[in-house]
């Protein structure tokens, strides 16, 4: 397993705010601000790693603004503009027994419960009233079509096998 697997990407640098090198952060936490209880990052960007400290945050308007440890120009915060936020699998919260994160779900094959191949998740969107798994076709589906099927557990979704690597849906393959 590569080190960049064992970490998942917990938000985003847009922009800078102000002149004292804060950074405008979009967080992928839900809630937003619980990227704040996050204090050790890994910055990526352009293929680099910068391993850096949160020092402090809070929620500014709709988004959040962080300072991060040695930052305190606004040219050096710039720097960081774009840069992905990931944090090691290990320091995420334990989920209640059938809920996952999605880094878990991606990857996953998509069977029906006729035992029908989909093909692989191959990411997650988030819709406002479910999120949605976009399912890319593989050399063994049964076709060649992306596929967006509603996370819907017990609805579509029936079961999730993360030692099997797959995830059993209720779904026409026709649709």
């Amino acid at each position: 397993m590569t080190q960049n697997s064992q970490e998942t990407v917990i938000g985003r640098i847009t922009s800078v705010f102000g002149v004292k090198g804060w950074l405008k952060v979009f967080s992928y936490t839900d809630p937003k601000d619980g990227i704040l209880d996050y204090r050790d990052w890994v910055l990526l960007l352009n293929g680099k790693r910068f391993p850096v400290r949160l020092e402090e945050g809070r929620r500014q308007g709709q988004g959040i603004v962080v300072r991060l440890k040695g930052i305190d120009d606004r040219e050096v915060a710039r720097s960081y503009s774009g840069a992905e936020i990931r944090v090691p699998t290990e320091q995420l919260p334990e989920l209640p027994e059938g809920e996952f994160y999605w880094h878990q779900l991606e990857g996953l094959d998509v069977f029906t419960v006729e035992g029908e191949c989909l093909g692989k998740v191959h990411h997650l969107l988030e819709t406002g009233s479910n999120d949605v798994l976009v399912v890319h076709a593989t050399a063994g589906s049964i076709d060649q079509r992306e596929r967006l099927l509603p996370y819907l557990p017990e609805q579509v979704v029936q079961q999730v096998d993360l030692d099997a690597g797959r995830i059993v849906v209720d779904w026409d393959p026709e649709f």
